[in-house]
């Protein structure tokens, strides 16, 4: 099955690769999670305009990645949580949470997919995360999570 990614697939390409996998793979997974349509002609002319999305989202490169991290690291990140009466949280701050959080601190916009923390964050208090800007680039950010 011949399919044009939408958005970026670990061990199977970026957005807006042609790839060419197995149908149940494609039909079962990535055309229904939205990570891939089904190939055409007319679905061609449509690569130029996710590769083009994809550019002005993408960090250009290694200095690039390196002024990012300074940014990022120089901001005084919060994150706001619902906690219980013991000081622990109700769930743990996500990925999710803490690109929003960065974003809001006036830093840049963040991909959820790149940040991991080295164990779940379920209490108030400082923590730190990793945020992989390039390959030969990551940015620690220290955040701190309040009550909400």
């Amino acid at each position: 099955m011949k399919l044009i990614l939408t958005s970026t697939v670990d061990k199977l390409g970026i957005a807006g690769d042609v790839v060419e996998v197995r149908n149940g793979y494609g039909r079962n997974y990535l055309v229904p999670q939205g990570k891939a349509i089904v190939w055409s002609r007319g679905a061609e002319k449509q690569i130029e305009g996710i590769k083009r999305a994809r550019d002005a989202r993408e960090i250009r490169g290694v200095e690039h990645a390196q002024e990012i991290r300074s940014q990022i690291e120089g901001l005084t990140v919060k994150v706001a949580a619902r906690v219980s009466e013991s000081g622990s949280l109700f769930g743990a701050v996500t990925a999710n949470d803490l690109a929003l959080a960065v974003k809001k601190a006036g830093g840049p916009a963040v991909d959820k997919r790149a940040v991991s923390f080295a164990k779940p964050v379920k209490a108030v208090g400082n923590h730190t995360a990793a945020i992989k800007l390039h390959p030969a680039v990551t940015a620690r950010v220290g955040f701190e999570v309040v009550p909400a």
